[in-house]
């Protein structure tokens, strides 16, 4: 029987299999077996550190039997075997419990002295000894045939698979052999004539090369050749995703000379940056088109994203259309309807009406808000998950705004896509995404970039506040907080923790625990305890906010701190994005090591917003040189977001930084690496480009569209056209 890519694993190896790789692994067919590569080679000669061995974690070596010993079990039946192997620089034992007769030494006679093999098991200590307990393994030749082919197989790599402990390397690699042995022919997503000219490997080779290289020289031409097919496989279907969403037909949406752009642009007292200008003539024309927007502005914080999104929604409204805008958080969609209503003023805020819709609003308030959205009278509507409710109904949906996408899963946003016909879609991020993050995760958004800042912002000032080698820093940090404020500024707070003291949800913790399992170590509840206790600050009028807080409450208190009313406010992340106090002066963000670059710079950006300069204060107890020291140290160095996305790419690694939000095959890479493998990214959306320009249907590509259909499922395909 010869295999396909597509053959069940049940028909390839059984049932019994199958279901064990099915639940370790998610693998359903041959192709998702053969996709999953070894994570390094071991040669047959190579000699693993035993020494080395960490506890507790399942592990494979290679290495030589020195000697056993069996005895009986005193007070049950059966007998023990110990093994004792080593690889040259250390020594372990393995263990085997033999109930049966003849079980132990069977076994013993069957790991016989000199017998060299892979072993697969959980690290584990017993009398200061390292030891398998009834590891899996597979021996070499057996004796006769050793010597005679030693030095065929001294040369030929062993593949090491990211493994379980339900499923071992070792039976990955048995598994994956016998599957190739029957598989028949590979569709190559190249056509020949590319794949020649790009010196690639028919994707046949390429596994072979991959799962059972003769040499070490076989892997490297399969990796890339393997790489190039993931690359391509992804850039297409991301192309393909565009031009579908370009398929459909979509209302134009003009400015008319006098209307409500042109009427709103001559009411602002200051001109428009060349940026704003620039990414605006382009949502100004995608919005004249009759197929739908689908578009990523990128800007950092302040840089005017909201002005941007806000003059497309003044030109959609023109025709009757409504814009829709939802926030991550209800504090947020709070400060961006205040936001909007300012900036529209007196004359055109009646007449556009924004309204805002969250989950926590009374139901009276709610009742009302929704009625003004249903029958078209809010023109603008601002609001939370809650725009998502299938009770939730818009007259004329026209306009979809994602603030801070990232936030959000793709089901969230194509629910809110759904309620109106071909909408168009402007997405805002102030998390600059590195080009080839962007070119992987949004390749079928058109992107947009505002660098340019607008002009009278005095920026801000960074320095880490280092407690591991100056422990007093810390009084005077709240020192030169108590400064701002007795200057008449505002400063922030920031804890990645509600209260230390609980765990779980209670605590809402924004950061993981650190490599020794340590959460952080200032809560919102503990710095506002500290800090009653402050010769200085305990006087200043100080308030708390969290995302556990009611609704109302968080309302009221930010508005208290916008209005001036508030001199401290200590906080969780809830304030990171969209916060607008001009007043506020100074971010002070406790435990910094435990958020990451793009983070710090978010929150960075609440302050320095209006003409007074801004101060940031990053505390942090890691110590000098380590890597969560590194990130905290990069973010005080430069203001340049961009340049930081990088700084947090190379850090981080991609994983972290696409997000689990990213459903569908751009979070799950398997061989390509968005920062090792930009030119290649790069160069296989040129391939893609111009293959789909010529064959739009891949109907003469029958191996990319079949490579497409395996690797791009139809939750892949649903999850791709939900940005």
């Amino acid at each position: 029987m010869s295999f396909e890519l597509d053959t069940s694993l049940s028909d390839a190896l059984g049932a019994a299999p199958a279901r064990t790789l099915d639940r370790a692994f998610g693998m359903k067919a041959v192709g998702d077996l053969l996709g999953h590569y070894p994570r390094r080679y071991a040669d047959p000669g190579e000699l693993t550190p035993i020494r080395d061995l960490p506890i507790g974690e399942t592990v494979t070596i290679v290495a030589e039997v020195l000697s056993s010993s069996m005895r009986r079990m005193r007070n049950k039946p059966g007998a023990m075997l110990e093994v004792v192997i080593g690889d040259g620089l250390g020594r372990m034992s393995l263990t085997f419990f033999a109930k049966g007769p003849g079980q132990a030494e069977w076994r013993q006679k069957e790991l016989s002295v000199g017998r060299r093999g892979i072993f697969s098991g959980k690290v584990g200590m017993f009398k200061d000894t390292v030891q398998f307990a009834h590891p899996e393994y597979e021996l070499f030749d057996d004796l006769d045939s050793a010597q005679r082919r030693a030095d065929a197989r001294k040369n030929v790599p062993i593949p090491i698979y990211p493994a379980t402990s339900a499923v071992q390397s070792w039976q990955l690699a048995k598994m994956i052999t016998r599957v190739l042995d029957q598989l028949g022919d590979v569709p190559d997503p190249l056509p020949e004539a590319l794949r020649v000219s790009e010196h690639l490997l028919t994707a046949r080779a390429a596994l072979d090369g991959i799962h059972r290289p003769k040499t070490r020289n076989d892997i490297d031409p399969a990796v890339r050749t393997l790489r190039v097919h993931e690359a391509l496989t992804l850039q297409a279907a991301l192309l393909q995703q565009r031009e579908q969403v370009r398929s459909l037909t979509a209302t134009p949406r003009p400015a008319a000379a006098g209307g409500l752009r042109e009427t709103f642009d001559a009411s602002l007292p200051f001109s428009l940056t060349t940026d704003q200008q620039q990414v605006g003539a382009e949502i100004a024309a995608d919005l004249t088109a009759d197929r739908p927007m689908n578009r990523l502005v990128q800007g950092e914080v302040g840089s005017g994203k909201t002005l941007v999104a806000l003059r497309a929604m003044l030109q959609v409204a023109e025709s009757g259309g409504q814009a829709a805008l939802i926030a991550p958080t209800e504090v947020l969609a709070g400060q961006h309807l205040r936001s909007i209503a300012r900036m529209l003023g007196p004359d055109l805020a009646p007449r556009l009406m924004p309204t805002l819709l969250t989950g926590q609003m009374s139901a009276p308030e709610r009742r009302k808000a929704a009625l003004r959205v249903a029958s078209g009278q809010a023109l603008i509507v601002i609001g939370t998950h809650a725009l998502l409710a299938e009770k939730t109904t818009f007259a004329d949906l026209a306009l979809v705004v994602v603030d801070e996408q990232h936030r959000f899963g793709v089901e969230q946003r194509e629910a809110l896509r759904a309620k109106g016909t071909a909408p168009h879609a402007l997405v805002l991020t102030a998390t600059p995404i590195p080009r080839t993050v962007a070119m992987t995760v949004f390749g079928d958004l058109d992107t947009s970039v505002i660098r340019v800042m607008p002009a009278g912002r005095a920026g801000t000032e960074t320095f880490v506040a280092p407690l591991a080698e100056h422990p007093g820093w810390f009084q005077r940090v709240w020192a030169r907080a108590a400064e701002e404020i007795a200057e008449g500024r505002q400063v922030f707070a920031v804890c990645a923790a509600i209260d230390t003291t609980k765990t779980g949800t209670e605590a809402e913790t924004a950061t993981p625990p650190d490599t020794e399992g340590r959460g952080p170590r200032w809560g919102v509840v503990q710095l506002d305890e500290v800090l009653g206790t402050h010769p200085v600050l305990s006087n200043v009028r100080r308030a708390v906010l969290h995302g556990k807080m009611p609704s109302e409450q968080k309302d009221a208190v930010m508005r208290a701190f916008a209005a001036g009313e508030i001199d401290l406010l200590v906080a969780t992340t809830v304030i990171e994005v969209g916060v607008d106090v001009p007043n506020a002066s100074t971010m002070v963000i406790m435990d910094a090591d435990r958020f990451g670059v793009s983070q710090l710079h978010q929150l960075r950006g609440r302050v320095g917003r209006g003409q007074l300069p801004g101060l940031c204060l990053l505390v942090t107890e890691a110590e000098a040189g380590s890597l969560s020291r590194e990130r905290v140290d990069a973010v005080a160095a430069t203001q340049d977001g961009f340049a930081l996305a990088e700084v947090d790419l190379e850090l981080r690694g991609e994983g972290d930084v696409l997000g689990a939000s990213q459903s569908g095959i751009r979070s799950s890479l398997r061989l390509l690496r968005v920062v090792k493998d930009a030119d290649l990214i790069a160069r296989a959306r040129e391939i893609a480009s111009d293959i789909l320009e010529h064959d739009p249907t891949l109907e003469h590509h029958a191996g990319l569209r079949a490579t497409i259909d395996r690797r791009v499922t139809d939750a892949d395909r649903a999850a791709l056209g939900k940005n």
